[in-house]
């Protein structure tokens, strides 16, 4: 359009194509820049030195516990040399003969090995079964009681078994087992089930009752405490919704308790596998004692101190200790592949 004066009038329809043309050149140039760029390089992650002394405090806090582990459990390890000698204090490991799997095939040949074998899967089997979920129950009752101060009691008298010894324990069991003056005995008779005392530690149909029956009241409370603190991180308002969702205490207990420590209890119960053949020793050697019982209490830890140590064949013990460790890391590394299923594993 044109002005009296001799201008031309832009209409809107060309003033907003002008306006687009110079927003694409402005995007095209801004492209051009950003491909003309050089790639911007990875900053490079710091070394393992570098990162060890910027953590150099906390790195102090590792060494002594490491430091133990390799003096008290790799170090040692240079004597399994001796299962394949036969090993002479006198000669040391650099001069005593080599015997071979000598140790390995007299152990397998030995009259006793199924019965040690026997005993020692059976009890940790018991062990596994009666009291790995114990403690997982305890912890579970404990939870539900709302009076702290008999929470706080019960835990303490199921905590301090842990803290005596087992020649103690022994002591305790014995006592109160006894066939003149003993307490089970005396309460057995008084309630009517038995007319004569028993003698519980001359029986072997009774030892392995015996021996769970103390393992568990010396264990229960101590390992509760894992999984009371496993417990405790549970997110509160879980239960609340569920409270409000109409769900009782078995069902929170069912539905969220347990779930939210599954991790710990399938943790733990790995380890306990890896330890199968690790069937005790001070309260089976301390309870055991009496020959009348050996075909019962003999596990392979005694065996190794009565066989192996006691008599001084030191090549025979450790070949013995040898193969009970590779069992145990076999049945860890199973164990652990089938948990990984869970996604619970250790590794």
């Amino acid at each position: 359009m044109q002005s009296g004066g001799g201008l031309f009038l832009k209409s809107d329809e060309v003033i907003s194509k002008e306006r687009m043309d110079e927003k694409q050149k402005s995007f095209v140039l801004v492209k051009n820049d950003d491909n003309n760029q050089s790639p911007k390089t990875p900053k490079q992650k710091p070394s393992l030195f570098k990162r060890y002394f910027k953590q150099f405090d906390m790195q102090l806090l590792v060494i002594p516990g490491l430091l133990l582990i390799l003096i008290f459990n790799y170090f040692p390890m240079y004597g399994l040399v001796m299962a394949f000698q036969d090993y002479n204090i006198f000669e040391g490991f650099w001069n005593s003969e080599w015997a071979g799997l000598k140790h390995f095939k007299r152990f397998f040949n030995d009259p006793k090995f199924f019965e040690v074998m026997r005993n020692t899967i059976v009890l940790s089997s018991l062990k596994i079964l009666i009291i790995f979920p114990a403690p997982i129950i305890l912890a579970l009752m404990l939870n539900e009681v709302r009076n702290m101060m008999f929470k706080r009691t019960v835990q303490t008298i199921t905590y301090l078994p842990h803290f005596l010894s087992w020649v103690i324990v022994a002591g305790f069991a014995t006592s109160m087992l006894a066939t003149d003056n003993g307490s089970i005995n005396i309460l057995l008779e008084k309630i009517g089930l038995i007319d004569q005392p028993i003698r519980f530690l001359s029986i072997p149909e009774y030892f392995w009752g015996v021996i769970i029956g103390t393992n568990l009241w010396k264990t229960i409370g101590f390992n509760s405490i894992v999984y009371i603190a496993a417990i405790a991180g549970i997110n509160p308002q879980l239960y609340e919704a569920a409270a409000i969702d109409g769900a009782s205490r078995l069902k929170k207990m069912y539905l969220i308790t347990i779930p939210s420590i599954m991790p710990i209890i399938v943790i733990i119960l790995i380890l306990d596998i890896g330890n199968l053949l690790s069937a005790g020793f001070e309260d089976l050697l301390l309870l055991g004692n009496n020959p009348v019982l050996r075909s019962v209490s003999e596990v392979i830890d005694t065996y190794v101190y009565r066989v192996g140590i006691s008599n001084g064949l030191y090549s025979y013990a450790t070949a013995i200790g040898l193969f009970k460790a590779v069992i145990s890391v076999a049945l860890l590394t199973m164990a652990n592949q089938i948990a990984r299923r869970t996604e619970n594993s250790l590794w």
